[in-house]
Formats: C-alpha cells, sequence, structure tokens
C-alpha cells in the first residue's frame, strides 16, 4: 500500500510539469484551434537563457529565471507576430506544419549555440533533497513544481475571471468575428496568447533544469502535455490539469507494477482509450456540425 501511495505521490508531482505545458498548448489551441508543436522549444530557448545569464554574465539565479520569463513573453509574441500571422490564408494543417517547422528552428538554434553537452542549471534548492510525509517522502524540488503549478492555474483562472485582457482573450476564443466587431484587437490578443503559453511552458523548464539540461529536455514534456491536453480536452484549461495528473499517476503505476521499458507509452495508449470513449476529451464538449 506504501508504495502504491509513493507512486501516486510521484505521478502528481512529475503532472504538475505535464500540467503546465498542457496549460500552454491549451491556451493557444483556444486562441486559434492548432495544436502548438513549438511549446517545449518556446521553454528550451528561454532556459538556456537564463544558463547563460548565469555563467556567462554572472548574473543570480532571480535574475536570469526573471530574464527568462521575459524572453519567453517576448519570444512567444515575436512568433505569432512574424511568422504564424504572416501565413496567407492557412488551413489547419499548414498551421500545424508552421509550428513543426518553428520548432525544427529553436531546437537547431538551441543546439547549434549551446551544444549538446549535458549541464545542471544552477537552483537554490538541490534536486536531491526530499521532504518527509509519514511514510512517503517527495522531491523538494517536486515539491515546488507542484506548488508553482497550483499557483500558475488559479492566476490563470482569476485572470481570465476578472480582467479585461482575460476576458477579452475569452471572447476572441469563443467567437473572434464578433470580438472583433465589439472593438476587441484579436490579433494583439493573439500574440499575447502566444506570449503568456511560453511563459507559462518555461517555467515548467526552468523547474526540469536543475535535474538535467540538453537540447531535447523539453521533448518528454511537450509530448506528456499535450497527451494531458488531449484527455483532459484541448478546450478546457481544467481538463489539461487533470488529464496531466492522469498522464502522470498512470505512467508511474504502470512503470511500477509492470514494466519501466514501456512507461514512456502509456500517456499515448491513454490517449487512445480516452478518444474512442469521448473524442472531445473528458471535459470538453463535442459539438457536431450541422449543414
Amino acid at each position: 500500500m506504501i508504495d502504491f501511495v509513493q507512486m501516486t505521490v510521484s505521478g502528481i508531482a512529475v503532472g504538475s510539469a505535464y500540467a503546465l505545458m498542457a496549460l500552454g498548448m491549451v491556451l493557444i489551441y483556444k486562441a486559434s484551434e492548432v495544436p502548438n508543436f513549438v511549446q517545449g522549444e518556446m521553454a528550451l530557448l528561454p532556459v538556456f537563457i537564463a544558463y547563460m545569464l548565469i555563467y556567462s554574465y554572472g548574473q543570480s539565479v532571480f535574475t536570469a529565471f526573471v530574464g527568462a520569463l521575459a524572453f519567453a513573453m517576448f519570444l512567444g509574441c515575436f512568433l505569432e507576430f512574424a511568422v504564424v500571422r504572416r501565413a496567407k490564408n492557412p488551413n489547419i494543417l499548414g498551421l500545424i506544419i508552421i509550428t513543426i517547422g518553428l520548432e525544427m528552428v529553436l531546437l537547431g538554434f538551441v543546439s547549434w549555440k549551446f551544444g549538446a553537452d549535458q549541464r545542471v542549471m544552477p537552483f537554490p534548492i538541490s534536486s536531491y533533497s526530499s521532504v518527509m510525509f509519514g511514510n512517503v517522502y517527495i522531491s523538494t524540488l517536486d515539491l515546488l513544481t507542484l506548488v508553482a503549478a497550483l499557483v500558475i492555474m488559479v492566476s490563470l483562472f482569476l485572470f481570465f475571471r476578472f480582467s479585461r485582457l482575460g476576458v477579452a482573450m475569452k471572447a476572441t476564443q469563443q467567437n473572434e468575428t464578433a470580438a472583433r466587431l465589439m472593438g476587441i484587437r484579436t490579433n494583439r490578443v493573439k500574440m499575447i496568447t502566444w506570449g503568456i503559453s511560453a511563459t507559462v511552458g518555461t517555467v515548467a523548464g526552468l523547474l526540469l533544469a536543475p535535474v538535467f539540461m540538453e537540447p531535447y529536455m523539453m521533448w518528454d514534456p511537450m509530448l506528456k502535455g499535450f497527451a494531458a491536453a488531449v484527455i483532459g480536452g484541448m478546450t478546457s484549461l481544467p481538463g489539461a490539469v487533470f488529464g496531466a495528473y492522469i498522464v502522470g499517476i498512470v505512467e508511474h503505476l504502470f512503470g511500477g507494477y509492470v514494466s519501466m521499458e514501456y512507461k514512456a507509452v502509456v500517456a499515448f495508449a491513454v490517449i487512445v482509450i480516452v478518444l474512442c470513449v469521448k473524442p472531445s476529451g473528458l471535459f470538453a464538449r463535442h459539438y457536431v456540425k450541422k449543414v
């Protein structure tokens, strides 16, 4: 029983990082109805920028992290403004290809600029320290990731519920034409959405970097975040979070009781099962167009 609880707690901790990636993907999908496969690399580059600020320019960890988050906001806005918006009447497949192309460009740039060597981001909290709750332990870094994920979830809820920009984003996501007629600058709203998405993903990257850093470090979290978003519903922020915790818990239980070798593919098996039962995801509504 203790092993089951331990694996569940570890799954929740890992699921928090997946939740941050899933939230970023859902934000962009709600704005453009396109899965954003550059989500991981929009976090990867700011993480390496933080590393460069610390080692090349002697900045503190706090200053480097704040600079990385600010750069992530700029990067997300820039990619939407300079690339995505310039596509001429693209269809969904075209936009997906654009995000995959941007992913390859950013990944190639990080590999060229910083190399493929593994490294570790300096962090005030050791990745080896842990906290005991009875007979169950959790890494201090995982606990911080869980707290950060919860804070961001609550912040996004309050942002969409009470801020003018959040309401404008919801209006744009629901009906872009009507929002434009009401005076909302929908292009600007989309650009800010990309910036917020990149910033949320960067938080996950910065919390993973004290364990290991290399150019492909965000692929697994991005894929698991995408799986979580699909399971919960690509238009539901609470669903994305719930899906992320499902993925984290199920893959840890599968790895502990069945096989560690196939642990990585469990998330996608869960996707198949959920989509067979509920195509829109667990928390999203399925709309059928009638002509």
